[in-house]
């Protein structure tokens, strides 16, 4: 660039201007000259601000969106904890229900305690009664004229009526009547019980005039027995008699031994109402009808 001294010499050799405006344009041009300095420094610093503010605002945008996650981080702890506590006061809720009900489940409890203890014992009493019977009966058992055993709960001695009668009556043989007389003294020391006898045939028609069927058949053998055993000291209010003929076969009425085995007298021990698991529920119910 032409220094302003070389611009203006031609002004001033051409209209001779003074040497004091010469000096005032001198100074106006350097000032200029000054302020456009000042202006491009100020530019570049404004540049170099720009540069700065654009970093800061991209730094402040980073940190934004992290703060953003973390927000989002938060929010969902935030849920899960509201979750978690619903579920806590559901179970405290349920827990003071169960409380609620505590005295009556530990009541209910005890009852079902006392009540398979009652059972436990009455079992053990009846295996004891039944060991006792095979003890008592052993004789009997051994000679093959008694069998003892457990049917439906219930003991069962069973008498095969070969033992006992002739082919087609009801009329106790002399072995017989022994053998009923040896059951009734077992049976008479029992404490109080009940008994049933209950009379079975094969499926052989029966050929008698005396009897039309084999349900009368065995009805009256069912009775000789029951009569057999209050000659031999059992209280008549404790036997009662049934008739099954051949309708309750022990064994397959298709051989010789089958139809033997079928042909039988069996005296069920009756067990006592009073000892069975429900009967004081049942009692109660009775009497509230």
């Amino acid at each position: 660039m032409r220094s302003f001294t070389a611009l203006l010499a031609p002004l001033v050799c051409m209209s001779c201007v003074s040497q004091a405006k010469y000096d005032e344009l001198k100074a106006q041009y350097d000032r200029a000259q000054e302020q456009l300095g000042e202006r491009q420094e100020r530019i570049g610093q404004l540049g170099a601000s720009a540069s700065q503010a654009q970093a800061h605002n991209e730094q402040l945008q980073r940190e934004n969106e992290r703060t953003q996650r973390q927000l989002t981080l938060i929010d969902l702890e935030r849920t899960q904890l509201q979750a978690e506590q619903q579920r806590i006061m559901h179970e405290l809720n349920n827990v003071l229900e169960d409380r609620s009900k505590l005295k009556e489940s530990t009541e209910q409890l005890k009852a079902a305690l006392e009540d398979l203890s009652r059972r436990n014992a009455e079992a053990d009493r009846r295996v004891l009664e039944f060991k006792g019977l095979l003890a008592r009966f052993k004789d009997l058992i051994d000679a093959g004229t008694l069998r003892v055993s457990i049917r439906d709960g219930r003991m069962v001695l069973l008498l095969p009526s070969d033992v006992l009668f002739d082919s087609g009556s009801a009329r106790l043989s002399t072995a017989g009547k022994e053998t009923v007389r040896l059951v009734s003294n077992v049976l008479k020391d029992m404490p109080i019980r009940r008994y049933q006898v209950e009379g079975h045939t094969d499926n052989v028609p029966i050929h008698n005039p005396q009897y039309r069927s084999n349900w009368e058949l065995a009805a009256a053998r069912g009775l000789g027995v029951v009569r057999a055993m209050t000659e031999g000291g059992l209280a008549a209010e404790q036997l009662s008699a049934a008739s099954y003929a051949e309708f309750s076969p022990a064994a397959s009425n298709d051989s010789a031994d089958g139809r033997k085995e079928n042909r039988r007298i069996e005296i069920i021990i009756l067990p006592d109402l009073s000892m069975l698991p429900g009967y004081e529920e049942l009692q109660r119910i009775v009497q509230a009808s």
